[in-house]
């Protein structure tokens, strides 16, 4: 028999999560913790569980994010699944994906006003199962860089123009340095700025926060900032998991872009996860394949391997959905 449970025992759901062939870290226990500890943010944790044997059969980390408190929160409500759900090979791993999805719409058409399942591997064997559930597929693009090589290999698949910012980076005196948690406030400084230049909503520090108490300790983040002369200019936070490094939060000062922080901080990154092992350098989405996106052209430049694993979206209220989306035109004209 299978039974879900909001109740998981956090070290057989660590095992499962990284014993897993997708296992990733936005499924782990501790960044459900980083979740718990966020303004605004609320985990839905869940597991599909056989009973005969006491065996996780599928785990799915949510996160319903809204962007301020109260009832006017419920119109920017929305739930995302990123790397999940995980679930065994076969039949029963299947099945146990349907039930443990549809537990989950009830609980979220009451929380939020759509979910987007954020894929980090190919799902297409998934998905009939999700869209006979609602869930439209939507293209989305990534780029992921192979760290197995030496450093030359790698700075040989830079493009050009990035080989030259990293060099002009390093002529002019720019550093990158790992920081601790006393650096924090700079980097949300300049982050807030970079967020507000893209009129795009902001996450709480208190998730920043949360990341250098529960991950960062784990060895499952670090922070990078670029320093010219005594001045934080740009930087960067990487989530870290069994063997991949995850581009997450990432910022500069407008004042500074002629210094080509940004190039110097991912180079410094990719440096030191060949140094520490790491295989996979995962850029952190690159947008959608039918529209412009500057960050797309930015990350295709360091000779990652471009792959479009997608997006599937639900909508649970669409008259929510239609307000939701005004506001969000009218933050944008605002900002």
């Amino acid at each position: 028999m299978i039974e879900i449970t909001n109740h998981l025992d956090i070290k057989q759901w660590s095992e499962f999560v990284h014993s897993h062939s997708h296992g990733n870290i936005f499924q782990t226990p501790e960044i459900a913790e980083v979740y718990k500890r966020t303004k605004n943010y609320e985990p839905i944790t869940l597991a599909a569980i056989d009973t005969k044997n006491d065996e996780i059969l599928a785990v799915l980390q949510a996160v319903v994010i809204k962007e301020m408190s109260g009832f006017l929160g419920t119109f920017s409500a929305r739930s995302i699944i990123q790397g999940g759900p995980l679930f065994i090979d076969g039949e029963k791993g299947i099945k146990a994906l349907k039930i443990l999805m549809e537990y989950y719409n009830k609980i979220a058409r009451k929380k939020a006003i759509y979910t987007q399942l954020r894929n980090t591997w190919d799902t297409s064997a998934i998905y009939d199962v999700l869209n006979k559930m609602g869930y439209e597929y939507e293209e989305h693009l990534n780029f992921l860089i192979d760290l197995n090589c030496s450093k030359e290999i790698l700075f040989s698949k830079l493009k050009r123009d990035k080989k030259r910012a990293i060099k002009k980076a390093k002529e002019r005196g720019v550093k990158v340095v790992k920081e601790d948690k006393t650096v924090l406030p700079i980097f949300y400084e300049i982050l807030q700025e970079t967020y507000d230049k893209a009129k795009l909503p902001l996450a709480d520090i208190s998730l920043f926060e949360a990341v250098f108490d529960i991950l960062v300790p784990n060895n499952m983040a670090n922070l990078y900032m670029a320093k010219y002369n005594d001045t934080y200019i740009a930087g960067r936070i990487t989530l870290n998991y069994r063997n991949v490094i995850y581009d997450w939060f990432a910022c500069s000062s407008q004042d500074y872009l002629s210094m080509y922080p940004n190039e110097l901080i991912v180079w410094h990154v990719l440096e030191e996860g060949i140094d520490n092992g790491y295989k996979v350098f995962d850029f952190g989405g690159a947008g959608k394949p039918d529209k412009e996106y500057g960050v797309r052209d930015f990350k295709k430049r360091f000779g990652g391997e471009p792959v479009n694993y997608g997006r599937y979206c639900k909508v649970h209220s669409p008259t929510k959905m239609k307000i939701a989306e005004k506001g969000f035109k009218l933050y944008k004209r605002i900002k």
